[in-house]
């Protein structure tokens, strides 16, 4: 896929590893759709982008709220005229042990707000998104490409019951749209992103983020640029589908 000129929708995309995606992609000509919840967020990820030289729109939208995935998607085909791939970046955390034990006894567990919470954004919000934009890409007929951003949380990490849920959901469903998509020219793939330098870990206590590098081979934490990269190369590359790019430092081998 050539990106110049192309439509690219980021979710989750005014913050952290989104707008360093959007940001890869305006910078190489594509017009870009930012949908996230903060509308001051957008505004401000739109206007930097916007420097970039390149077409930039936010859209304020839950992924976990259908209507307002539908309304978004119609709203960016409407200001654009066409979507050629989307980017599902949005998530959150609500970590908790299943059963939090202490002196024998049980005295916490993961809640039910905690598990469904997590589901309903990082799981069913990209279910909706994917769903949404396969429709509009099959429609306009130009094909397209899915990404979903999962983590290497996928294969389970202790206190992340419902995070590690949902990331080898996600991982799951690229490879299911690969191959139900591809006879409309659709593509779809994961990106598996590990222990990356966000606002979130950025705030960390150094002794904390040294404890949570030590087990990485190369000793550093992810940049969000290094998973933008991943997301050029995955639209770049036609051959590319039903994969995923585990980007961790080599902390799962």
């Amino acid at each position: 896929m050539q990106i110049r000129d192309k439509v690219v929708v980021v979710t989750g995309g005014a913050r952290g590893i989104g707008k360093a995606i959007a940001t890869a992609f305006a910078a190489r000509g594509a017009h870009v759709a930012l949908v996230d919840l903060v509308p001051a967020d957008l505004e401000a990820a739109r206007s930097e982008l916007a420097g970039l030289g390149a077409a930039v729109r936010g859209y304020p939208a839950s992924v976990a709220r259908e209507e307002q995935v539908i309304a978004a998607l119609d709203a960016v085909v409407a200001d654009f005229g066409r979507l050629d791939v989307i980017i599902n970046n949005a998530g959150i955390i609500k970590d908790a042990l299943l059963v939090k034990v202490k002196d024998g006894a049980v005295v916490g567990k993961m809640t039910l707000e905690q598990w469904q919470a997590v589901i309903d954004v990082n799981l069913t919000g990209v279910f909706l998104c994917g769903r949404e934009a396969a429709e509009r890409m099959i429609r306009l007929g130009n094909g397209g490409l899915i990404v979903n951003i999962a983590s290497i949380s996928k294969a389970g990490n202790a206190g992340q019951s419902n995070y590690s849920a949902a990331k080898a959901g996600v991982t799951a469903m690229a490879v299911v749209w690969a191959r139900e998509l591809a006879r409309f020219g659709i593509r779809a793939a994961s990106i598996a992103p590990g222990f990356t330098r966000t606002e979130l870990l950025a705030k960390m206590p150094p002794e904390m983020l040294q404890k949570v590098t030590e087990p990485v081979p190369l000793r550093r934490l992810g940049l969000p640029e290094e998973i933008a990269n991943a997301a050029v190369f995955i639209a770049e590359n036609d051959y590319f589908t039903g994969r995923s790019v585990d980007l961790d430092g080599g902390l799962r081998m």
